[in-house]
């Protein structure tokens, strides 16, 4: 965590990368020659800027075709607040502040943890029943095959759809599918209002993607990608909170055998 958050504070250090963070907050998923257009910098430096970003873990790189995409990742700003903030006075904790509020309002939600586990371990817990119970209170049914319909089990109510499916299956490394239709049943059996349910249902339907990376010392990097949100809507400002504690039950769960304590 010291060392995450070392290499976090000296990537915001510069001006520049906090420039280019700027500018993935305006728009998510800029290839390089995007994100330098107008800087006034060099090809090569704005390059290095974003290794510094990504090594820090400020930002995630995908690359789609023959082009590299750079995406903000909320999770290092997320526990450097966390961590942090309280503990400083408010007007000096403010920079942090407003950029985790930056991050968290990008119309993608990007995150990323390191997890004690085994690949294999960590692809079970995605989708099996007896883990995504434990750690998220949901159960899928799909064969997990691209384009199969999925039905999402969620305290007691049932939800599925055609658009519900499965996008990507590559066992141990990538999972993708559509995010849940917002029915009555799944509002009632979670405490959702008529206003904000018809809110999230106006909504175009998004999708989560989960990459696994074997990181080293029987690590394994996970990073969760919930993209095609509605920019300023009901459902991103939910799970900006929801993902960071969802995925720390899940690491949680995976290397100790339990979830978190609930706060109470």
């Amino acid at each position: 965590m010291d060392q995450v958050s070392d290499e976090a504070f000296k990537a915001l250090a510069d001006a520049s990368r906090r420039l280019l963070l700027d500018r993935l907050n305006e728009r998510n998923g800029q290839s390089l020659r995007e994100l330098g257009d107008g800087l006034g910098m060099t090809r090569q430096a704005v390059s290095k800027h974003l290794a510094v970003l990504e090594s820090a873990g400020l930002i995630r790189v995908s690359r789609h075709g023959r082009e590299k995409l750079h995406y903000l990742d909320a999770g290092p700003i997320t526990a450097i607040a966390d961590r942090w903030i309280n503990r400083y006075h408010r007007d000096r904790a403010r920079a942090l502040a407003d950029l985790r509020t930056a991050l968290e309002s990008a119309v993608d939600f990007v995150y990323t943890t390191y997890i004690r586990t085994t690949p294999e371990q960590l692809w079970d817990a995605l989708r099996q029943p007896e883990f995504t119970a434990a750690y998220w209170g949901v159960q899928f049914r799909s064969d997990w095959a691209a384009g199969a319909p999925m039905t999402w089990s969620d305290r007691g109510s049932e939800t599925s759809h055609p658009e519900q499916r499965v996008l990507v299956h590559d066992p141990y490394r990538r999972l993708a599918y559509t995010w849940h239709t917002f029915t009555p049943a799944w509002a009632a059996a979670n405490g959702i209002d008529d206003e904000t349910r018809e809110r999230l249902a106006a909504e175009p339907r998004s999708a989560v993607t989960f990459e696994l990376e074997p990181a080293g010392d029987g690590v394994v990097k996970l990073t969760v990608v919930h993209g095609d949100l509605e920019p300023g809507g009901v459902l991103r400002s939910m799970i900006s909170e929801g993902w960071p504690r969802l995925l720390s039950d899940l690491k949680s769960l995976l290397e100790t055998g339990s979830v978190l304590a609930a706060a109470g």
